[in-house]
């Protein structure tokens, strides 16, 4: 399949698109590179990859990658609720207005699987499903369900992955995602004070995040089809507890005084897609070993969504 892929240099992309070069998919990335120039630096020999510095909100710069492409991965994003806080603005065009936009560029015939997020649930004490209503805390969650709207419209050839809270090592690394930044704060610190430890997530490797793209390649569905995308339940204590077991030196207290502004809390069944056949590898423990390698090559903090 030739496939574009937008925002493919960042923490997601980093890791997905050598798997579809490994699957033999012909890759184009379109990327401002804002994070780094240098993530999918190894690829540029290879002769189905193509890549462009491109501003993914400027519909006429977009608009003559996208004829060719028989499937469209829209990964371009400000990532995470803090980031949208941030710079509300630039989150609501690029997010939200951008990617209907793009939407309503594309051919019906054309594959759409598109990275929304299980923040979409907010906070709910029952197991979601796909078929749980939808009450985002959070304008990331606001977002990324407004694209959700348009792609049910769409109808046809739309896919939209709920993804979990992603985990592990990309060459465009990220330390503000939780078990990436607890895992950095046991290893530097030894130290971590846990807000609202009993709050649950929902956690997934980024290298099973991109395997779900690769695999939902092959589908056609006739309608919009939803999809929760992992499997690893955890609350605070539960992870500080997880990474303690590999860094035993490693302390944390729950503070009895402060709550966290996030009061996200949720866990999420992915009983659907698995019905698919995609199946997770990767556990928590095994990203934890994998993030602690990782870090004895990383000197600072300055890999992260947040400036």
């Amino acid at each position: 399949m030739r496939i574009l892929c937008t925002g493919g240099a960042g923490y997601l992309g980093a890791v997905l698109v050598p798997k579809l070069l490994t699957a033999g998919h012909d890759v184009t990335v379109l990327d401002t590179f804002m994070y780094g120039d240098t993530s999918l630096a190894q690829y540029c020999s290879h002769p189905r990859f193509d890549v462009h510095r491109v501003d993914c909100r400027d519909p006429a710069a977009m608009k003559p990658y996208l004829k060719d492409a028989d499937a469209v991965l829209p990964l371009a994003c400000l990532v995470g609720a803090p980031i949208c806080y941030l710079n509300p603005i630039d989150a609501e065009i690029l997010n939200q207005h951008a990617q209907i936009e793009l939407l309503n560029m594309l051919s019906p015939s054309q594959l759409v699987i598109f990275p929304s997020t299980e923040s979409v649930y907010g906070k709910n004490p029952k197991l979601c499903t796909e078929e749980t209503p939808a009450k985002p805390l959070v304008t990331y969650g606001t977002q990324k369900l407004e694209v959700e709207k348009a792609l049910e419209k769409r109808g046809a050839n739309s896919i939209s992955f709920r993804m979990a809270t992603l985990f592990g090592m990309s060459p465009r690394m990220r330390l503000d995602l939780m078990v990436n930044d607890f895992t950095w704060r046991a290893v530097k610190d030894r130290s971590l004070v846990v807000f609202e430890g009993s709050a649950m997530r929902t956690m997934l490797h980024v290298a099973d995040a991109a395997n779900a793209f690769v695999h939902c390649l092959s589908m056609a569905p006739e309608k919009h089809e939803v999809y929760n995308v992992g499997s690893i339940f955890v609350d605070k204590v539960g992870l500080c507890e997880a990474i303690k077991k590999q860094v035993p030196e490693f302390c944390y207290v729950e503070s009895q005084f402060s709550a966290d502004p996030d009061k996200r809390d949720y866990t999420v069944s992915d009983a659907k897609i698995q019905e698919t056949g995609f199946r997770p590898t990767m556990t928590l423990e095994a990203g934890i070993t994998e993030l602690l390698k990782g870090y004895r090559m990383l000197s600072n903090s300055k890999h992260s969504n947040m400036p």
